[in-house]
């Protein structure tokens, strides 16, 4: 079968080779193997193969964080899967024709589910609802302010804010974004620069707003400090300026704002395989009845995999880029 691999870390477009490999083993006791029929390219992905994320990968290594298909085998002892069932995969290398995996590392889905739309489940949409839920416990009619408002995970965040009956205020930084970002259902959009607060708080009628969701760090932070209340948090989840993150004391002393971090994988350790399930449950309800949906720009096979990871690298992309390894 065919498999994505890392030969080196360096850029994505021509470190990524596709390569033939042993087929996925027959699944033994408590596993199950499953076909893949879409993985997403995400920006953790291209981090990673390039040495900017977290960990320098080891090479040669599989590649893939995102994945979803067709459960074709079961082993012994396997009760919660049968063949035939869509899966997302929780394993952190996906870009494969086949994987036999733990069926602990397999989340059922709904057979209503886009296989495409559940194979970028895993990361964006869990980290919005995560973020959205985890750190501020907010009420309908509450106010949520973000940066990189139309990114893959903001824009997550305006669906499920809205389905949640919370109120959004989204810094992006072009004017031609302000019109998608209200039309998908953002309640006040506003370009980053000088001023921030006081436009902030005069578009929102001066409105309390404890949570901030960060995924550009620098003085961005700085900037979306002085948007919240007294006792606001901000949670961090990008390096988009590839900055430090930038906090007065002023903000920290005076004005008791918080400032941490968020880390899918980190949190997901920590998660027993319940609330794992229930997580991926609630979002897969949210794709099936609309609330999220993400468009696609490009779908490539694996074959084509270095023109989808410089596909995947392009700004001002108008959706993700997918692999279909079988086709």
């Amino acid at each position: 079968m065919k498999a994505a691999e890392l030969t080196r870390v360096g850029p994505a477009e021509e470190v990524v080779v596709c390569k033939d490999v042993p087929d996925a083993p027959a699944p033994g006791k408590g596993e199950a193997t499953i076909e893949l029929i879409a993985c997403s390219i995400n920006p953790a992905d291209i981090l990673g193969i390039e040495g900017n994320y977290a960990s320098i990968p080891e090479v040669p290594s599989p590649l893939g964080i995102e994945g979803a298909g067709r459960v074709t085998a079961v082993g012994d002892g396997v009760k919660d899967l049968a063949v035939g069932d869509l899966a997302m995969s929780l394993h952190r290398a996906n870009w494969s024709q086949q994987l036999t995996l733990p069926a602990a590392q397999l989340v059922k889905l709904p057979a209503t589910i886009d296989p495409e739309q559940a194979a970028m489940m895993k990361v964006n949409a869990a980290t919005a609802l995560l973020m959205l839920q985890k750190y501020v416990k907010l009420k309908p009619g509450d106010w949520v302010i973000q940066n990189a408002a139309n990114s893959g995970v903001g824009t997550d965040v305006i669906k499920l804010a809205r389905r949640l009956d919370l109120h959004t205020v989204n810094v992006v930084r072009r004017k031609e974004l302000i019109r998608p970002m209200h039309d998908m259902g953002a309640n006040i959009v506003v370009l980053e620069g000088p001023d921030l607060a006081e436009r902030v708080a005069s578009a929102t009628n001066g409105a309390e707003i404890r949570l901030g969701l960060d995924a550009v760090a620098g003085n961005a932070v700085q900037d979306m400090a002085e948007c919240l209340a007294p006792g606001g948090t901000i949670v961090n989840y990008g390096l988009l300026s590839g900055d430090p993150c930038v906090i007065d004391p002023h903000q920290v002393v005076f004005r008791d704002i918080t400032l941490t971090g968020f880390w899918l994988a980190k949190l997901m350790r920590g998660m027993s395989k319940k609330k794992i399930q229930e997580l991926y449950g609630d979002l897969s309800g949210y794709f099936v009845d609309g609330t999220l949906k993400v468009a696609v720009e490009a779908r490539y096979g694996l074959d084509d995999i270095q023109q989808a990871m410089a596909h995947a690298k392009r700004e001002g992309r108008g959706g993700k880029v997918l692999l279909r390894p079988n086709g």
